[in-house]
């Protein structure tokens, strides 16, 4: 790794963090790179957060009206 920043974090997000780290027994650091990943991940394609959110017919001609031949 080459790159180095800082982050100031509220006292709340940095016992979550903390937290998290001794559970899963992965470091801080690791964390928040796997953090920024999903977010750029999620970034490239903003879509996919409704995957699987919309109800009704998986077949829109099931509809009435548009029934298939």
């Amino acid at each position: 790794m080459s790159n180095t920043i800082t982050v100031r974090l509220p006292e709340d997000l940095a016992g979550w963090l903390e937290e998290t780290s001794r559970k899963a027994g992965v470091p801080r650091g690791r964390i928040i790179r796997e953090q920024l990943e999903l977010a750029r991940r999620r970034h490239d394609q903003p879509f996919l957060h409704l995957a699987g959110s919309v109800e009704g017919s998986r077949d829109l001609s099931a509809r009435k009206g548009f029934a298939k031949r």
